[in-house]
């Protein structure tokens, strides 16, 4: 609890040095500065696309669901 405590604080810190609040979206240059909003394109998420993350993340999640099982598994011997 500490630890994600104090990375938050961190990171409000770190933003609020740079110059730029929490509810910033723009890029951020190498600078602090923030980009133009003429350089940032939002473009709509075709169906085909979105079936794709929704495969991908399920994957994950089954991947982590395995791992998770057979580290279960290999603590039951001890």
């Amino acid at each position: 609890m500490k630890i994600t405590t104090l990375a938050l604080a961190a990171s409000v810190l770190g933003s609020l040095a740079l110059g730029t609040g929490a509810a910033s979206a723009a890029p951020m240059g190498p600078n602090g500065l923030q980009a133009g909003s003429s350089t940032v394109t939002q473009v709509r998420m075709s169906s085909s696309e979105r079936m794709m993350m929704k495969k991908r993340m399920m994957r994950k999640q089954m991947m982590k669901r395995r791992m998770m099982k057979k580290r279960m598994m290999m603590n039951r011997g001890m």
